[in-house]
C-alpha cells in the first residue's frame, strides 16, 4: 500500500512552510482506495510509518489530523458517480515527510474547491469540525492546488518534532 524513499513529493513541497527540500530525511507515501474504510488504512499506515521513524511520541495528534485531511478529502473532494478507474488510479494519497525537527502530513485530491472551515462557535452543526481540529492539532496548516500533470490540491499539515536526543 506504501512506498518508502524519495516518491513524487516535489509538487507536496510547493507552497510549504519555509523547510528546506533536500533536507527531508524520511519520506512516505500511500494511495487510498475511494471508500471510508480508507481512513482507518491512513491511521495504520501512519502509525507503521510514524514507527519507523521513532517518532511515536506525535502519534495521537498527528492519527487525529491524518484522519480528518483523509476523511475530509473523500467526503468532500470527489466527485459523485465518477467512472473512473480508481484502483488503478486512486484519486486520494496521503504523504507523510519528515524533516530533522519538522513533520509534515499531506493529502492529495482531485478537487481544485478550497477546504471549508467552519466557525468554531457553530455548535448545533453535525459536522463539519474537521479543520477546526486540524487547526487544534497541528501547528500548522494549509493548502494549494496542484499544477502541471497533477490536478487538484493538497491540504497538508505541519508538526513540530522534539530535537534529536544527543
Amino acid at each position: 500500500m506504501g512506498t518508502n524513499g524519495s516518491t513524487m513529493l516535489e509538487p507536496l513541497r510547493q507552497g510549504l512552510p519555509p523547510l528546506d527540500p533536500a533536507a527531508v530525511s524520511s519520506a512516505a507515501s500511500c494511495a487510498l482506495p475511494a471508500r471510508y474504510e480508507a481512513v482507518g488504512e491512513a491511521r495504520r499506515f501512519t502509525r507503521r510509518t510514524l514507527d519507523q521513524w521513532a517518532i511515536e511520541e506525535r502519534f495521537d495528534d498527528v492519527c487525529l489530523v491524518v484522519s480528518e485531511l483523509v476523511t475530509n478529502a473523500l467526503r468532500h473532494a470527489l466527485p459523485n458517480g465518477t467512472a473512473c478507474d480508481r484502483e488503478q488510479h486512486p484519486p486520494v494519497r496521503l504523504h507523510l515527510m519528515r524533516w530533522t525537527e519538522r513533520l509534515v502530513c499531506a493529502v492529495r485530491d482531485p478537487s481544485h474547491e478550497s477546504p471549508a472551515t467552519r466557525p468554531a462557535d457553530d455548535f448545533s452543526a453535525e459536522s463539519g469540525r474537521g479543520l477546526f481540529l486540524v487547526d487544534s492539532f497541528s501547528d500548522g496548516w494549509g493548502w494549494h492546488p496542484l499544477a502541471g500533470t497533477l490536478h487538484g490540491k493538497v491540504v497538508w499539515a505541519l508538526f513540530h518534532l522534539p530535537p534529536p536526543a544527543q
